[in-house]
């Protein structure tokens, strides 16, 4: 399977913490945590010509992992409509933490994906909801989070097709933080731990839920489906 990390690659360069944090970059960290022999893993950033996003690239992955934060603007409309037909012609589509305000999730979803928001150093309780999801497998009832950002609901999504993980913070909101959504033949995973400032990337069941969120949106599909006049398959009296 052939994965492309996207990352935004500004909070790295910018802010010490998260380059002391995180030295290999954001996406360098969940690449050496979900690394496997049927995994080719490339990486592609903002900065690069047409982001790292060329039609070529595009053309060859299988799924796309999506990490962004302070320059959702500065991606391309030309970049987006192309990931778009992309994920609509059966590219898996991974989307993390603040990627839920990325124009591509909000043109997927159709709506604004606001929500409420605080950095305040608390743990993150994540219950599994859907135990039979293979995106859940290999995981307990919950798994903890010592340190994260909050996310809270309201989180303005379409009621997502399946509904994996919800999260508790210690201040007492819930959240929606792992999401399952078809557009097309695409399949679209939002899965909400990850801000930059904190060691999210390492921690073991994070990591295993975005690799488990990779095979899930990669696996194969059915047949393309055929739109416009169609011949009848009977014949007709």
């Amino acid at each position: 399977m052939n994965v492309t990390i996207w990352n935004e690659h500004r909070h790295e360069k910018k802010n010490p913490k998260v380059s002391e944090l995180y030295p290999k970059g954001l996406h360098g960290a969940i690449a050496d945590g979900i690394a496997s022999d049927d995994l080719t893993i490339r990486f592609a950033t903002l900065d690069e010509p047409e982001h790292g996003l060329s039609q070529a690239v595009l053309d060859q992955t299988d799924v796309l992992v999506w990490w962004g934060h302070i320059a959702h603007e500065e991606v391309s409309d030309e970049i987006v409509a192309r990931v778009h037909k992309r994920v609509l012609e059966g590219m898996g589509l991974v989307v993390l933490h603040s990627g839920h305000f990325s124009k591509i999730f909000k043109r997927l979803m159709g709506t604004t994906c606001d929500l409420k928001w605080r950095e305040a150093n608390e743990k993150e309780r994540v219950w599994v909801v859907n135990p039979a999801h293979p995106i859940a497998a290999g995981l307990g009832e919950y798994f903890e989070i010592e340190h994260e950002e909050m996310y809270g609901e309201h989180f303005d999504i379409p009621a997502p097709d399946e509904l994996v993980f919800v999260s508790w913070f210690q201040g007492g909101e819930v959240f929606r933080s792992g999401c399952t959504f078809y557009r097309g033949q695409g399949k679209i995973f939002y899965f909400r731990p990850g801000h930059e400032t904190y060691p999210t990337y390492y921690n073991k069941d994070v990591l295993k839920v975005i690799f488990n969120g990779i095979r899930w949106a990669g696996a194969p599909r059915g047949a393309a489906p055929k739109y416009g006049n169609h011949q009848p398959l009977e014949p007709l009296q």
